[in-house]
């Protein structure tokens, strides 16, 4: 058995993977000229590939996720939760709360931001399960808004992080998503099979972090309108996006311990000093009835939630929403599965699953029941047009809401902060990731490579923006993430049956 990817010199970066490295950035160099030179054709070609996905291929993404969960439950609860990512008596690297700070925010950041009111309220605005009296609006929009970002979606990121952390550290293969195949493929890893593989990898990758930059972006923009006279333009979102990178840039040169974990923490205290300001000044009853509202709809219904979209959804509600969700968190996989693996060396298969699955999704559920709750108490019992802003322009969904509560420009100018923060530790961290599949693996790759991959995620994320914005987003995220569901898929029988043959 090898132990690792042959790399050599490219140009100007020292240690690459030629084939994983050139073919990845073809692609992408494509995808930015297409989309630069043919804008107009990009957006049609972005909306014929959405409703085709949809039309056709919705169910890989239902059946898929469906799977990912209840596989991630059976290892928590089977023989193998004990074992250890790593040799037997290794210890983990990073503590408790640095672990947790990273993992949320590599793994949520400016999504969970830019949709905690949005999507509450356009549920309860537009219910898609209108036809069911049982689900009272507000309930039925808050659950449906935590079953998008609940059990189903770090399930997917626990699949790839659990693959790559047992196959690297314990078996002692590259860091790399073709080693999670190595019980099918064998060394063909090492071979065409496996450069396809990481392709595919890096580019879903480099898509999924791009989507959450553009609606970072978007939100940052809205954020400065409110707090000044910053026109709400493409212009402005690209400046924002360009300057945001220079940042993200910095934090992924200084590295692991000193750039990204550092920007962690700061950027857990912010999140936690925003949720308690909005939790005390907004309605804190009913914020507290949402969560437990919500948390009782949800799993009581989360077998229901997981197929119905599926049956009862038009297809345009299930490309806005589940099917979006699922592409997007699944093209993320191999970005915050390989960050998560990175940093959870040491840890047994049962605390990681613990630790990654619901801790994250509990202070998730928090989170949107203090914006969420905040923002369908207004529209709800104080009459606030909150509903009619979200239709408007969903970014400025936040800076709406927080325009009621006392001491708004605060809270908005805290609010940007956060956003910024989660902005840059979403680039740095997807940097880092890419340059160590485009680096066969090595852990700690030449800073040159860093830089590039951090700029061509802003110059991806100002092109998606300038080709279409939110639904070329939407798109993007989509597309990216059908084909690396099939991957996922092929990933779990080999974790599975690798842990068979180990005991």
């Amino acid at each position: 058995m090898k132990h690792e990817i042959k790399t050599q010199p490219f140009l100007f970066f020292k240690r690459t993977h030629p084939q994983v490295f050139i073919g990845s950035a073809i692609i992408m160099l494509v995808f930015i000229l297409a989309a630069t030179l043919f804008t107009r054709s990009s957006k049609s070609f972005f909306d014929a590939v959405q409703s085709g996905i949809v039309n056709n291929f919705s169910w890989v993404f239902t059946v898929s996720t469906i799977l990912f969960l209840i596989f991630v439950l059976y290892l928590l609860f089977s023989r193998f939760g004990g074992v250890r990512l790593g040799q037997p008596d290794e210890k983990p690297e990073f503590g408790y709360t640095t672990w947790f700070a990273m993992m949320f925010s590599a793994g949520m950041g400016i999504g969970l931001v830019f949709w905690s009111i949005a999507e509450p309220i356009k549920h309860y605005a537009n219910p898609p399960m209108a036809n069911l009296q049982a689900f009272a609006p507000a309930n039925q929009a808050i659950g449906i808004t935590f079953f998008h970002w609940g059990l189903h979606a770090w399930a997917i990121f626990m699949v790839v992080g659990l693959s790559l952390a047992y196959f690297s550290f314990r078996k002692g293969l590259p860091l790399t998503i073709r080693s999670c195949f190595y019980p099918l493929l064998g060394e063909k890893i090492y071979g065409r099979w496996g450069h396809c593989i990481d392709i595919f990898a890096v580019v879903g990758t480099m898509f999924g972090v791009a989507t959450s930059l553009g609606l970072g972006a978007m939100q940052v923009n809205s954020g400065l309108n409110f707090l000044g006279d910053c026109p709400e333009t493409k212009t402005t979102q690209i400046v924002l996006i360009a300057l945001i990178t220079a940042c993200a840039t910095i934090s992924v040169v200084l590295g692991l311990e000193k750039g990204i974990s550092r920007l962690s923490h700061f950027n857990i205290w912010l999140s936690v000093i925003l949720v308690s300001f909005i939790f005390f000044l907004g309605p804190t009853g009913f914020i507290l009835q949402t969560f437990g509202e919500g948390l009782k709809d949800y799993l009581s219904n989360i077998v229901y939630f997981s197929y119905w979209s599926e049956w009862v959804a038009a297809p345009d509600w299930q490309a806005t929403w589940t099917i979006f969700y699922w592409g997007w968190w699944i093209a993320w996989a191999p970005f915050v599965g390989m960050f998560i693996a990175r940093i959870s060396r040491g840890r047994t298969v049962r605390e990681f699953i613990i630790g990654g699955l619901f801790a994250p999704v509990l202070a998730t559920f928090i989170w949107l029941s203090v914006f969420g709750g905040t923002a369908l108490y207004l529209e709800t019992i104080q009459g606030a047009p909150i509903a009619a802003a979200v239709s408007a322009n969903v970014s400025t969904a936040l800076f709406k809401t927080l325009a009621y509560l006392p001491f708004d420009q605060i809270t908005a100018a805290l609010s940007t902060l956060v956003i910024v923060t989660f902005f840059v530790t979403s680039s740095d961290s997807g940097s880092l990731v890419i340059d160590i599949l485009t680096a066969g693996g090595d852990q700690d790759p030449p800073k040159n490579q860093r830089i590039f991959w951090a700029v061509t995620e802003g110059v991806i994320a100002s092109v998606l923006v300038l080709a279409g914005g939110l639904k070329a987003l939407q798109t993007a995220a989509i597309a990216s993430g059908l084909p690396f569901a099939l991957i996922m898929i092929g990933m779990c029988f080999a974790l599975f049956k690798e842990l068979r043959k180990e005991f």
